[in-house]
């Protein structure tokens, strides 16, 4: 083994007398610091990419939520959210109300969801900080904030007390049809509107919890579910043994990722397929390696015959040309993962790429997982290459002649 690493080890190195195999040799090295380069570019680019999509549901979603395993509602009362509160891992909570309402505006109507909350929700997701126009939500008033989606559909102003915005709900009783209307209706003024994303602006509408209530006509210790501040790292098997010590078993604590498994499991499909791709692109550039490791092979034929001659076995000249290529491929990926290092760090730092059209630096991020995915990968695609190339060398023919 160590024989046969130095003499591929000079072999790398040293130049053939034909020129032409010299450059295919410095081709196939310059084509795996490319593809490996452009493998890693390609997924610290989606990696920033994801950050950047996940940050908007990241900014509205909380920690963990807590909601009830059947049904749409939860009965807590004050101690069992001071009991809440002990629990070391947690920082905040805050209790929510969720529910379908209708909305209408000077003749215009759309269907959203209300989203009743605390004061202490701030706590939990920083809500305010989401508002674009306007202000957050006032205590004990009717005024909401609502996405620009549901503004721009329904031709919705701040502040605008020349029309009210009607929100309304389906009784669960009527006791006359003559007497009551079958929807249960409350007037309110928007005094902010907040931007995260196209599909979350036109889902959610914010409201005070004492206006969700009067509405849903809830009593003050029923809500829809919890929504947790943690601290980081935390063990959401054991919070949740915990949380059920407190409420029992009809409660499911899902993190953020069971909040959002749709947009996950579609993320890391789209990740799967990149990779895929670019392997495939990796896998045509190995045919360059396997091209040089035939002509290195025809070039060294009077060499291989010496050693063979002085007794070297048919085993040992395969691995000679097998470490030879792997050379060109730990080596030609090394140098392509710390270009690639280095760009990505440079694009960091002091952005170069921007998103078209905009002024928004083109998100990247370089994480360790993709660094050893592609190294391994090009080792496995190497070694298969390499052995493929020199299974000839050492055959009887090669021998005789």
């Amino acid at each position: 083994m160590r024989v046969a690493f130095k003499i591929a080890w000079r072999y790398f190195f040293s130049k053939s007398r034909q020129t032409i195999i010299n450059r295919i040799n410095a081709i196939a090295l310059i084509v795996i610091i490319i593809a490996s380069a452009s493998l890693l570019i390609v997924l610290s680019a989606f990696s920033g990419l994801k950050d950047f999509g996940l940050s908007f549901s990241n900014a509205f979603d909380p920690d963990y939520r807590v909601t009830p395993v059947q049904g749409k509602t939860l009965t807590i009362d004050s101690i069992a959210l001071n009991q809440l509160y002990s629990i070391s891992e947690i920082n905040d909570l805050a209790p929510i109300i969720e529910e379908k309402v209708f909305l209408s505006f000077k003749e215009k109507n759309q269907v959203a969801y209300l989203k009743g909350v605390g004061v202490d929700y701030l706590k939990v997701v920083p809500g305010d900080s989401l508002v674009a126009v306007g202000e957050w939500l006032v205590p004990e008033t009717n005024g909401v904030v609502v996405g620009y989606g549901i503004a721009s559909a329904l031709g919705l102003g701040v502040y605008d007390y020349s029309s009210f915005l009607n929100i309304s709900i389906p009784r669960n009783k009527i006791k006359s049809a003559f007497e009551k209307s079958p929807f249960q209706s409350v007037s309110s003024v928007v005094i902010g509107l907040y931007q995260i994303s196209e599909d979350l602006d036109k889902k959610y509408i914010f409201a005070p919890m004492t206006f969700a209530q009067e509405l849903l006509q809830y009593s003050e210790e029923v809500y829809s579910a919890i929504e947790l501040k943690t601290k980081p790292k935390t063990d959401l098997k054991q919070l949740k043994q915990q949380i059920e010590k407190i409420l029992g078993k009809e409660v499911v604590v899902r993190d953020r990722i069971q909040l959002n498994a749709a947009l996950y499991k579609m993320l890391n499909t789209e990740n799967l397929v990149i990779y895929l791709i670019f392997t495939l692109v990796l896998i045509i550039a190995f045919f360059n390696v396997v091209g040089a490791l035939i002509m290195m092979i025809l070039d060294k034929k009077p060499q291989m015959r010496i050693l063979a001659t002085m007794g070297a076995r048919s085993k040992k000249l395969r691995l000679v040309f097998y470490l030879l290529g792997m050379l060109i491929t730990v080596i030609g990926g090394l140098v392509g993962i710390a270009s690639a290092s280095i760009l990505i760090a440079i694009q960091s730092a002091a952005p170069f790429l921007y998103v078209p059209g905009t002024s928004l630096p083109y998100p990247v991020r370089l994480e360790f997982k993709n660094l050893v995915l592609v190294f391994f990968t090009l080792v496995f695609l190497g070694s298969i290459a390499s052995s493929w190339a020199s299974r000839s060398v050492g055959s009887e023919r090669l021998e005789k002649n």
